[in-house]
């Protein structure tokens, strides 16, 4: 997909604060260092709209990006991350529930996963819950630049595995660095939206 126009609407931690009217939205989950940032910059082909940064959990809301005035990607907060408190991490957990099982408008949630590590439990705990729930998930395993070609296999095959992914589910693998995936990525997605 070319994409002519992608801004940030609002950051919302409450049903009351998303926006109005009723274009598709994908929602993107992961870990809090797994490249959420980067993914989303390469797909809306910007530098800096989502901001990356060394210090991981920087994302505390739900950041809702209009992309083409056509669809939303709804950025959530990222997930095992120490250093926020344990009450925080319970908030993030209520406002990401609330809006992955109230949201009418959500197609499917990208679930990011750093390819070069097997999932974790909360990655695996992500996934359950989207299977629970019947919401589409699209495995995106990241960094594919960082481990040689040769081990790809190996390693799309330990994630699957962990995940116990199911055949309806979609995988692709991806590099912001390279671009590598982002065209299959972007069919996926428009599949999901009917865009």
């Amino acid at each position: 997909m070319k994409v002519t126009s992608s801004e940030i609407v609002i950051s919302a931690v409450k049903p009351a604060q998303y926006p109005e009217g009723d274009l598709p939205e994908i929602a993107l989950s992961g870990r809090s260092n797994v490249g959420k940032s980067s993914f989303i910059n390469t797909m809306l082909s910007r530098k800096n709209l989502a901001r990356t940064s060394s210090k991981p959990g920087k994302t505390q809301t739900l950041n809702f990006y209009i992309i083409n005035e056509m669809l939303h990607f709804v950025d959530v907060p990222g997930y095992g991350y120490a250093k926020v408190s344990k009450k925080e991490r319970e908030a993030f957990g209520k406002m990401i529930e609330t809006y992955i099982t109230t949201r009418e408008q959500l197609r499917a949630v990208v679930l990011l996963i750093d390819v070069r590590h097997p999932p974790t439990n909360d990655d695996v705990l992500m996934y359950g819950f989207l299977k629970h729930y019947r919401i589409p998930a699209i495995i995106v395993a990241t960094k594919a630049d960082k481990i040689p070609k040769s081990k790809w296999q190996k390693h799309v095959k330990v994630i699957k595995d962990t995940l116990q992914m199911e055949k309806t589910d979609s995988f692709v693998l991806f590099s912001s660095e390279t671009g590598q995936g982002k065209d299959e990525a972007w069919k996926i997605i428009l599949e999901y939206t009917e865009i």
